[in-house]
């Protein structure tokens, strides 16, 4: 049994070890055996709209270029000259035909080829003029680009399992293809990077953490239907991905309603979608769904906006989070209005959530100092139920048990659940859909 977590499927209860949090040996495990095997996200393939954009990251530790070369390809590689080491790209972004080195001027394109070494005769004419190096692995799924340093690792579809399906459901979105918008909301959390995996999904934590923000909503809409919060599902998707759908009825427990004009555009968009992907695929679109990609990808949408939130370890206690705001393009200027100003105030830097959140996660943080008289933490909401909604933790359970595995070698049973009702299961209608919306 993993010394880590307790799977005790007859009371029932699941424990996490509330070391994992805080043992530097734990984080060094993770950077190797987590994070150096599995698929990273890096951006998305609409934040480089022209030949030679470029923007710098960094994903498990290394400095990367993520860049559209003059061919308008996609391309990744490792921010670091070839020749002695140093950054070739210290701006985090912009548009150039070629990159230099500042220390001895080495350059090379976006496509990774050398250009030219000054006095490069010194060298020798059977010298290897190096290329830039690139991540063993790099793949997209509609946009999404991901890099994985372990060259053996199943192709990224397989590796997504389940979870592609919840990106089509955002991804369809857009008759064209859904777009990150200019700006990036950057923050630090002085909190293990995996409670911010477990926020992410954790719907039993939203009245009461983020009371201010749905007092707001109740004010601006008059009224809150209770049962919406129930009309949701917990499902495990693979590869411990999984996602918390709710049902069309949750549409109305996220932000503040539209105008009128913003209905009118939304509502004539929705019709547009019906046509193309059919009536079940549409109702599923117009729930909200909170899903996390095994170990680090967070994409939530709540109709009013959707987020990419990637969160990158930094310390066992001490977290980096970059966030992005996706959109369709298409949509009328007043709706991208009122969807962005929902956006923030709910995820804003001076929003009614996120800074609720950072106080929580860093509070768990300061409370695992008393780990040796209060060491495991509890994670077994809903483990009596069949089927687990948004407020039960089968969906962090799922994550942990993959963590699990990959730390410890430890592979547990998934969780039995009852069939999922057919509005968390209707699929898109094929043909137009996929003709509209080509996949990559």
């Amino acid at each position: 049994m993993s010394e880590y977590v307790v799977d005790d499927r007859e009371m029932p209860r699941f424990r996490v070890n509330r070391d994992v949090m805080v043992d530097p040996e734990v984080f060094a495990r993770e950077r190797d055996a987590i994070f150096e095997h599995s698929w990273l996200y890096i951006g998305h393939e609409t934040e480089l709209k022209k030949k030679n954009d470029f923007t710098t990251r960094t994903v498990a530790g290394r400095p990367l270029i993520f860049a559209r070369d003059a061919k308008n390809n996609i391309r990744v590689w490792i921010n670091s000259c070839p020749h002695r080491g140093a950054m070739l790209c210290r701006e985090r972004t912009g548009n150039a035909r070629f990159m230099t080195c500042f220390y001895h001027g080495w350059t090379f394109s976006t496509a990774g080829d050398m250009v030219s070494m000054p006095g490069d005769d010194a060298y020798g004419a059977d010298f290897a003029r190096p290329d830039l190096a690139a991540p063993p692995r790099v793949d997209s799924y509609r946009g999404f680009v991901f890099v994985s340093f372990d060259p053996g690792i199943v192709d990224l579809v397989t590796y997504l399992a389940g979870a592609t399906e919840y990106l089509d459901l955002v991804c369809d979105q857009s008759i064209s293809q859904m777009h990150v918008l200019a700006g990036t909301h950057e923050y630090s959390i002085k909190a293990n990077w995996k409670l911010l995996v477990e926020n992410s999904v954790d719907g039993y934590h939203a009245v009461s953490t983020h009371q201010r923000y749905f007092e707001m909503v109740l004010a601006a809409r008059g009224s809150l239907d209770p049962s919406a919060l129930g009309a949701s599902r917990a499902v495990d998707l693979g590869n411990g991905h999984a996602v918390v759908a709710g049902a069309p009825a949750t549409e109305g427990l996220f932000g503040r309603p539209l105008s009128e004009s913003g209905v009118a555009e939304r509502d004539r968009r929705f019709a547009e979608f019906r046509e193309l992907y059919g009536d079940g695929w549409v109702d599923r679109m117009k729930g909200n769904r909170n899903l996390v990609i095994f170990p680090n990808l967070v994409v939530v949408d709540l109709v009013m906006g959707v987020v990419i939130r990637k969160i990158d370890p930094i310390a066992p206690d001490y977290m980096e989070v970059t966030a992005w705001e996706l959109a369709p393009p298409e949509e009328g200027e007043e709706l991208r209005r009122q969807r962005l100003d929902n956006f923030l105030t709910f995820w804003g830097p001076g929003g009614l959530a996120s800074p609720d959140d950072v106080e929580a996660l860093e509070s768990c943080q300061a409370g695992y100092g008393g780990r040796k008289e209060l060491g495991w933490s509890d994670i077994s909401r809903g483990m009596n139920k069949s089927a687990a909604s948004t407020t039960d933790e089968l969906q962090m359970r799922t994550w942990w048990r993959r963590w699990n595995e990959l730390i410890t070698g430890e592979v547990l049973p998934v969780e039995e659940q009852a069939e999922l009702e057919e509005v968390f299961t209707v699929g898109r209608r094929p043909a137009e859909a996929s003709a509209a919306n080509p996949a990559g």
